[in-house]
């Protein structure tokens, strides 16, 4: 493709941006208030990861149990499974925060 084909394709996504409302602001001054003012709803969601996770593990370790007519044996080790998934989300969730 020519210099030319590529320029009239990037401005128009950036018209198409613009319309949409995904046009990427590189303000550092609203970063950091977007930071600061979200801290409150990031530990909601920190701990809405962790309680969700552990809820469908232990919700699918109860239903396997009295679907095979086992006892504790698959709601432990999916308590334990949503646990962990739980506690990964969590750690995403602050990898991305602290690589911004």
């Amino acid at each position: 493709m020519s210099k030319n084909g590529n320029d009239s394709f990037d401005a128009r996504l950036k018209a198409a941006e613009r319309r949409s409302g995904l046009e990427k602001k590189e303000d550092s001054a609203e970063k950091e208030d977007a930071v600061e003012q979200s801290l409150p709803g990031l530990a909601l969601r920190a701990g809405a990861e962790m309680l969700s996770a552990l809820i469908v593990g232990v919700a699918i370790g109860w239903e396997l149990d009295h679907w095979l007519k086992t006892r504790a044996v698959f709601l432990i080790l999916f308590a334990l499974m949503g646990g962990g998934a739980g506690v990964l989300n969590v750690w995403r969730l602050v990898k991305s925060i602290d690589g911004k």
